[in-house]
């Protein structure tokens, strides 16, 4: 077991242009132990690269989420964020995830895929009208998870470019200071505050309109718990996504093969995005550390009570002692148990969301647009929490 401290790594390893895993990941998988790494801010911590040892500490209790607020959490700006549900631990976690999740079921998503189906194929047969190029992100990838989470929570659509730049300030990577993270924070968190105010005025059949319900009438949380868990649905509920769909388009028109079996076999979506889930790795690095609140072995190293532990999803989707050929694309892939979204109490609350949607948007684009191909350079996005274009130009 190992437990001495080595001179730490400098993290992250991937390049934010791009969606490649850094060959840093395999080198780390293949080590000895865990890997000792530091980001530009805040205290070093120990990376986990391999799948059973992400799959282990992502969902063991002895590491905590709610423990970061009392160290210098690593870091890559200078800017500390709250995260909301994904800064808490149980019970406090449990009481909050609970009072949203009867919204994300499988049964209640499910009802959601015609009309999310019918907006994807409405907006291609726009573009289709108007005529190439368009720009996936702004004309596709993006209004089709904003209008979803909208009519689920109950935020005006028409808002888009206002909580869109709140957004992307909350998951940024850049110089911002803890005063300007703070400062956006509260000026997304004063619009969802007045949206509350609104929806008690008028309620509706909507997301936000039961959490005001559980919050006046059972006292289940309180009114910071309500406006926070509200824009932490808001902004989870399209960020990924709309990042997601483009970046499992670009990887498809590198792997033309895997892109023609789509076309082929429409009904080998569902699987394809579950491997692409697994292929694609969203970060740049690994972010959210976890902090060991006991001594605990992990993969050979013993991580000291105190000490933070991060999970490198990307690179633990890769590992070839779970998936045979783990760096080969395979839309036929079998019993595939990735960690895309994540794993244990922190599991992604609106998977089943997430997995209708890209679904119904790669449905909506093998058929529509078979003949989609670039038309122009990808502007990435950069400084940021997750990797993916920022514009992509296409044509059809």
């Amino acid at each position: 077991m190992t437990t001495t401290h080595a001179e730490p790594a400098a993290y992250p390893f991937n390049e934010p242009t791009g969606l490649a895993l850094s060959e840093l990941y395999e080198r780390a998988r293949d080590a000895e132990g865990l890997l000792r790494v530091r980001m530009a801010y805040g205290e070093p911590a120990w990376l986990v690269t391999r799948y059973a040892d992400a799959r282990f500490v992502l969902g063991d209790r002895r590491f905590s989420r709610a423990a970061e607020a009392d160290h210098d959490a690593p870091r890559q700006s200078p800017g500390r964020r709250e995260g909301g549900l994904l800064s808490m631990d149980p019970p406090d976690h449990a009481r909050l995830r609970t009072l949203a999740t009867k919204a994300f079921t499988v049964h209640r998503v499910e009802r959601l895929r015609p009309g999310i189906r019918e907006l994807a194929e409405r907006l291609l047969d726009e573009l289709v009208a108007v005529g190439p190029p368009a720009d996936l992100v702004e004309d596709f990838a993006l209004p089709v998870p904003v209008a979803v989470i909208c009519r689920l929570l109950g935020v005006p659509e028409e808002d888009r470019h206002l909580f869109r730049e709140w957004s992307d300030a909350s998951l940024s990577t850049s110089s911002m200071t803890t005063e300007e993270f703070t400062a956006n924070q509260d000026e997304l968190r004063a619009y969802m505050a007045e949206l509350v105010a609104e929806h008690r005025r008028r309620p509706a059949e909507d997301l936000m309109t039961a959490l005001i319900e559980a919050r006046d009438t059972g006292d289940r949380l309180s009114e910071k718990e309500l406006v926070d868990l509200c824009v932490g649905i808001l902004v989870a509920g399209h960020e990924t996504t709309a990042t997601q769909i483009p970046n499992f388009l670009c990887t498809l028109l590198d792997h033309p093969d895997q892109f023609d079996r789509l076309r082929a076999d429409p009904g080998l979506i569902a699987g394809a995005v579950e491997e692409l889930l697994r292929f694609v790795p969203l970060g740049a690095g690994a972010a959210f550390p976890r902090y060991a609140t006991e001594d605990v072995e992990v993969g050979g190293t013993l991580v000291r009570a105190g000490e933070p532990v991060l999970v490198a999803v990307g690179a633990a989707n890769r590992d070839a002692l779970r998936f045979t050929a783990p760096d080969r694309l395979d839309v036929t892939r079998e019993a595939n148990q990735h960690l895309g979204f994540g794993h244990g109490v922190h599991h992604c609350l609106g998977a089943q969301l997430a997995r209708v949607e890209l679904q119904e948007a790669l449905r909506a684009l093998v058929r529509k647009m078979p003949g989609l191909r670039p038309a122009g350079d990808i502007v990435w996005k950069t400084q940021m929490l997750v990797r993916g274009p920022r514009s992509m130009p296409v044509t059809w």
